[in-house]
């Protein structure tokens, strides 16, 4: 019976991390660069690029502009939430957490168990407490920047996570990086600085409030992301996807809730409720849950640093598609820099495993608490 229920949970996690077996089995070492001649390094090189290309790299690269395009529609929804006199931004992120708890905590109930449930919550709770505040006040903190310095600073400041998530995937799982993965990341941000440059030079930038105050915010609210980004990442590598998420729900709609009712308590009583912005919020809640569920299938496929440098591109969509009133309406056409700006990103993301491969980024092994599995042994004995 104990054997029985292990498999199944390893194969309900393994299907939940969409990774390919073949892959695991063939894809460990690319093929070797051969500089002995011109011919040999280029049918080395295109053997190299061929082995990129396999199911789990196409997945991950697919699942890192799934999660940059839900961004730019939350970006998208807030600013017309924002433009209708409904400015809750605590509020806001309350009802992806709620969602998330309604949807992942009860599935996580039915597989262990109420009792299993409530052992889980006592003896592991406290690092998904410790998940949930840093993922909560990173999200409070990088939208108060907005509001203090300008957008150069922000789109600038906010590829900070990439360095902090690098580090604690170190401390975490001693991740050891390739010279070509630091490389793509430099490329993926000279991608992001091209979209500034575009940026400024179509006057698109917004004067700074208060710029030391808001570089703060950023600094301290982009560390929190790529501390989130990369625990998370280490707990879905270990653990189900349905326990992690929802206990990042659970532990997110009280802190947030707590949070809003303390800072937003007289906004919601002058804010419009009205059918538009109903529906703008539920586009944010459901751009905003694909991506939590999303980012840990990416986290496993691939790692924490691709996902955050997948987010890159999230600045060409939402650059190109909050000009589309302006290309409809005035028959203008974007800066034509937002699109080779774009191809580097991709290219960066290319280079990232270049040399490396998505399987040595970590083990994968998610499974049930080991107290769990014992107390399912108990009751079925």
């Amino acid at each position: 019976m104990s054997e029985s229920l292990d498999s199944k949970h390893n194969l309900e996690d393994t299907a939940a991390s969409v990774v390919d077996a073949s892959d695991l089995a063939r894809v460990y070492v690319r093929p070797p660069i051969d500089y002995s001649s011109l011919a040999a390094f280029a049918s080395s090189s295109w053997a190299r690029w061929k082995s990129l290309w396999t199911r789990r790299f196409v997945l991950s690269l697919f699942a890192g502009q799934v999660v940059s395009l839900c961004i730019t529609v939350t970006n998208v929804t807030t600013t017309e939430l924002v433009s209708r006199n409904w400015v809750l931004p605590t509020t806001q992120t309350w009802f992806l957490y709620c969602s998330l708890f309604l949807v992942y905590t009860p599935y996580t109930m039915y597989k262990y168990g109420l009792k299993g449930w409530g052992q889980m919550i006592y003896r592991d709770g406290w690092k998904y407490i410790i998940l949930a505040a840093s993922d909560v006040e990173g999200n409070f903190l990088v939208v108060k920047a907005y509001d203090y310095t300008d957008l150069l600073s922000c789109m600038l400041l906010d590829a900070w996570a990439i360095p902090v998530c690098l580090l604690f995937c170190w401390v975490y799982m001693r991740s050891k990086y390739h010279w070509t993965q630091i490389l793509g990341i430099l490329v993926c941000v000279g991608g992001l600085g091209m979209l500034v440059s575009s940026d400024m030079l179509t006057d698109k930038n917004y004067p700074a409030l208060s710029r030391g105050k808001g570089d703060a915010f950023m600094i301290v609210g982009a560390t929190l992301y790529g501390f989130t980004n990369a625990t998370e990442e280490f707990f879905v590598r270990r653990s189900p996807l349905y326990e992690v998420v929802g206990q990042l729900g659970m532990w997110g709609t009280l802190i947030n809730g707590i949070q809003a009712a303390s800072l937003e308590h007289v906004a919601m009583t002058q804010a419009s409720w009205n059918g538009a912005t109903i529906g703008f919020l539920a586009a944010y809640t459901a751009a905003m849950f694909t991506l939590y569920t999303t980012a840990p299938l990416l986290y496993r496929m691939a790692s924490s640093p691709f996902y955050n440098i997948s987010l890159l591109t999230s600045d060409f969509y939402g650059l190109l598609f909050g000009s589309m009133d302006t290309i409809f309406l005035q028959h203008y056409s974007p800066y034509w820099l937002y699109f080779p700006a774009f191809s580097v990103v991709v290219l960066g993301l290319i280079i990232y495993f270049w040399h490396a491969t998505p399987e040595e980024q970590g083990k994968i092994n998610p499974k049930a608490p080991a107290y769990i599995r014992r107390m399912h042994l108990d009751d079925q004995v």
